[in-house]
């Protein structure tokens, strides 16, 4: 009987073994897949988008619109404290718990493959791989600016915004697929979770109020300055494919 244990236990273990080598295998074929190309010009691009530097006048023109659409300091400190504990949340559980538990090296600086994948301007990254911070963060921000503003089209644009983030860092080959799926997840549940501390304490500041308008979303924000964001993020855009035309601009 004891004998039988074992045998099971063990074959247990090595069934675990082979599903996870297989999903390391599957891992690394779509990290194959999406990482790199022959195109200086998607190169350039890429390097643009993944940079934090090109999406600043996207933070400076959201910090507009929670400005411009609430009504008191208290209001506008809520969503600036919320969202900046979101951001710090997911960059403290990532880099002092998850990232050096784990211990995953990052696809670029692997020894078993290093040198045979694409890397962009010998940008290969520093740190643990597991899991990327960009994903996490963008999908953070993404969430909680959407359930706060509560439009339809900011709220796809700004996931998809996230998603591209998480493209370019297996694209640069410093993260593999299953490191940018675990930041999407993260991001959004910590997004998610710090939009209803939000909501719990916005309440105790404000009075309730249902807007019903076709010039505001339900939570009050005006749909003229989210148009602002939107025009934004189209000349963000374009400087981005205007640095992948002349990528040593």
């Amino acid at each position: 009987m004891y004998d039988k244990e074992i045998l099971q236990s063990r074959n247990f273990e090595s069934h675990n073994r082979k599903n996870k080598l297989k999903l390391l295998e599957l891992d690394r074929i779509i990290f194959h897949f999406f990482n790199g190309s022959q195109s200086q010009f998607m190169d350039g691009l890429v390097m643009a988008l993944t940079s934090g530097l090109t999406w600043i006048p996207l933070y400076i023109v959201l910090f507009y619109l929670v400005l411009k659409n609430n009504e008191t300091m208290a209001q506008i400190m809520l969503v600036v404290g919320c969202t900046a504990l979101c951001v710090l949340s997911i960059n403290c559980i990532d880099d002092g718990i998850v990232k050096p538990l784990i211990s995953r090296c990052r696809p670029s600086n692997d020894p078993m493959l290093k040198y045979s994948i694409d890397v962009v301007n010998s940008y290969r990254g520093d740190g643990f791989s597991f899991f990327s911070a960009h994903a996490a963060n963008t999908m953070g921000i993404a969430i909680f600016f959407g359930l706060l503003i509560r439009s339809r089209l900011l709220s796809s644009v700004m996931v998809l915004w996230s998603l591209m983030n998480g493209w370019t860092r297996v694209y640069l080959g410093v993260h593999y697929p299953s490191d940018v799926l675990a930041g999407w997840a993260f991001g959004a549940l910590a997004g998610f979770m710090f939009y209803l501390l939000y909501h719990k304490m916005y309440y105790k500041i404000s009075p309730k109020l249902n807007y019903i308008s076709s010039q505001y979303t339900k939570t009050g924000y005006d749909y003229s300055d989210i148009d602002v964001v939107m025009t934004v993020l189209a000349f963000t855009l374009v400087y981005a494919l205007f640095r992948g035309i002349i990528p040593n601009y």
